[in-house]
């Protein structure tokens, strides 16, 4: 037998070797404690729905799953370090609305948002409300514009440049072809305190917060932002059916992992999160922290991103927004 023959050799035996080490590891899979890396600080929406998946994880998979917290940079210290870890399923990242957003807001990220990441599952979603102060004198989406047409100084509350409340702020202005000043403040406490000032004409806030507000009789709903009206409040009806055909905004959290996480792995923890999701008691907790469960498949999700990342790029440059 000739060198180049036995080299060819050793190289079909190893490799015949090493797929049933390989696909052992999947079989396997898991061996060890599993994270979820959250790219924001501990306590807010997205990190609680990571601990509810994690405990249920950790469950059915018959494995520690643990959250790991990384917050910084909208969520970019987080995502940077999932996509640098190995593609093993032992790292999982959880992301927020920033998610699809960042590409376009940064100059340069230190990874790719598609390319870089393999979607495992949608996990929620989150409608947002269009409230207003109860001293503004309107009643309706159609009543806002047509106070800001008659050249009447439209004002709303944003929490940070490329929030979620920013840019719907900005797709509304842009579908409704009016004026509007975009105020930013440090927290939705004080979005709150200015609009019932009549500093501020509107905001555009999640359930969490804006059912209290709005049940108490000290914000007015005139619309949420979702395709379909939400059933958190069924009477108030969306942005698009009041008067913006086409308008949808939604904040979403999802599951992804390293690209290059074995497909059997994907497939698992997508079968596991669609059965979690599907839990009584963890959608009466998502149900109480105004959020949906919208499991998807993960080329399903994909889509999402993609979709959101072309979105959100068009409203970006059409605000003028200047990438950091």
């Amino acid at each position: 037998m000739t060198l180049r023959r036995r080299t060819a050799l050793g190289a079909a035996l190893g490799a015949v070797a090493a797929a049933p080490a390989a696909m052992g590891q999947e079989q396997d899979w898991p061996s060890r404690p599993v994270r979820i890396v959250v790219p924001t600080g501990a306590g807010g929406i997205t990190d609680l729905l990571a601990r509810l998946v994690a405990a249920r994880l950790s469950e059915r998979l018959g494995q520690q799953v643990v959250v790991d917290n990384r917050p910084g940079a909208s969520g970019i210290i987080g995502t940077e370090h999932v996509v640098r870890s190995r593609p093993d399923g032992y790292t999982l990242l959880m992301v927020f609305p920033s998610h699809p957003v960042n590409p376009s807001l940064k100059q340069r990220l230190p990874y790719d948002t598609e390319r870089d990441l393999a979607p495992i599952s949608m996990i929620t979603t989150v409608v947002q409300v269009l409230v207003v102060p109860p001293s503004l004198p309107v009643q309706d989406v159609a009543g806002l514009i047509a106070m800001a047409k008659r050249g009447e100084r439209l004002t709303c509350g944003t929490v940070g440049p490329g929030s979620l409340a920013h840019l719907s702020a900005e797709l509304f202005r842009s579908m409704a072809g009016i004026e509007l000043t975009n105020i930013s403040f440090r927290s939705v406490p004080e979005v709150h305190t200015a609009l019932l000032r009549g500093e501020v004409s509107m905001f555009f806030d999640n359930p969490i917060t804006a059912l209290p507000m709005v049940r108490a009789g000290r914000l007015r709903a005139l619309a949420v932002g979702t395709a379909r009206r939400s059933p958190l409040l069924p009477d108030v009806p969306t942005v698009a059916e009041a008067a913006l055909p086409g308008f949808e905004v939604e904040g979403w959290n999802g599951i992804l992992a390293p690209a290059g996480t074995p497909r059997p792995i994907i497939e698992r923890l997508n079968t596991e999160i669609r059965g979690l999701l599907a839990e009584p008691e963890v959608r009466r907790v998502l149900a109480e922290q105004g959020a949906d469960p919208a499991p998807t498949t993960p080329e399903e999700f994909a889509a999402r991103i993609s979709a959101d990342i072309a979105k959100w790029a068009r409203v970006i440059r059409e605000a003028g927004i200047r990438p950091e």
